[in-house]
């Protein structure tokens, strides 16, 4: 139920746009999505998370000034500002508060050393900035249709693959091990 929650605006998006082969119908999809998102978050009694915060005023300003002055440049910046605003924020709070963000998500999900959640920060505000760049690579290189598709699968996909080089990274190093180490036994319950 969580993941549907969380897809579904970006899904009726791509539904949207290729049903109807206009980006601002999309938009317009996009924007009464996302608020419908936070109000299911809301009945539910869920707690709405900063990135869902971010996304959604991103998808009302830029998906307003879509609409609005009728250009859809707007709406194609709208992922490079998120990933943008994320790396910001990962390195600024590592930097000026010496505070790991990811530890703040996953830390109790796992317990790393200083050096390893600094290496995570910076790898993954290299690959937000990164994906930052190629959207707007995309969106004025390529048709429309492609910066739809490549909004959906192909940033969900390097998310997924930084998922995986986050993951083999942690075991490589041998952070996921020393956490396993932590974690008390459940036969000794």
């Amino acid at each position: 139920m969580q993941q549907l929650i969380d897809y579904a605006a970006v899904l009726a998006f791509l539904i949207a746009y290729f049903v109807s082969g206009d980006i601002f119908i999309a938009t317009a999809v996009l924007m009464i999505g996302v608020s419908l998102q936070l109000l299911a978050y809301k009945l539910l009694g869920k707690p709405i998370g900063n990135e869902l915060k971010v996304t959604f005023w991103a998808s009302m300003v830029l998906g307003g000034l879509t609409l609005i002055v009728g250009d859809e440049a707007f709406i194609q910046w709208k992922p490079t500002l998120v990933y943008s605003f994320f790396a910001t924020a990962l390195l600024g709070f590592m930097w000026f508060k010496k505070i790991f963000l990811l530890e703040k998500l996953l830390g109790k999900a796992m317990s790393l050393s200083d050096t390893n959640w600094t290496r995570l920060t910076y790898g993954w505000s290299i690959a937000f900035l990164g994906c930052a760049g190629l959207n707007l690579w995309v969106a004025e290189n390529f048709s429309m249709d492609v910066w739809v598709t490549f909004k959906f699968a192909g940033l969900m996909g390097l998310q997924l693959i930084f998922i995986v080089l986050t993951v083999g990274y942690l075991l490589a190093s041998g952070a996921l091990a020393d956490t396993a180490l932590d974690q008390p036994d459940p036969k000794d319950s």
